[in-house]
């Protein structure tokens, strides 16, 4: 069965942006499209892909990139019971925590994020990694 990872907004922007770590985000999204893993974002994640996309390419093609981009991760979300666990927990971030707990809550293997302080955060149940320290185990 494939590793099922949630990606955190700053790697959903750098793929899509075409921003600095591009290139090793791709072989992320490489690895979704062959099935190797199982790609995962949050529906907050989603909102704020949107809100930069759109300051970017506008509305019309921003769509367009997120209905392809969507066609091969899926969209997981948090319930009361979820945010009620992450605003009780020791993660400052709470819109880290959110998307940290909602990942545990849907059985994620892994947690891809840019946020260094967010990955010295992270509990030994789900490991956050950056892309490529996440790639290595992959390749």
């Amino acid at each position: 069965m494939a590793a099922k990872v949630l990606l955190d907004a700053n790697i959903v922007l750098d793929f899509l942006l075409k921003r600095k770590d591009y290139e090793d985000v791709r072989k992320v999204m490489i690895l979704v499209v062959e099935k190797k893993i199982t790609a995962f974002i949050s529906a907050s994640i989603l909102h704020i892909v949107s809100y930069w996309l759109t300051k970017s390419y506008g509305s019309a093609k921003s769509k367009d990139l997120l209905l392809l981009f969507l066609s091969d991760v899926k969209i997981i979300d948090a319930n009361h019971e979820i945010v009620n666990v992450a605003l009780n927990s020791q993660i400052d971030d709470i819109e880290d925590a959110l998307q940290y707990y909602t990942a545990i809550h849907y059985r994620m293997d892994f947690f891809i994020s840019r946020d260094r302080k967010f990955q010295e955060q992270a509990l030994t149940v789900l490991p956050v990694r950056n892309v490529s320290e996440f790639l290595k185990l992959f390749s």
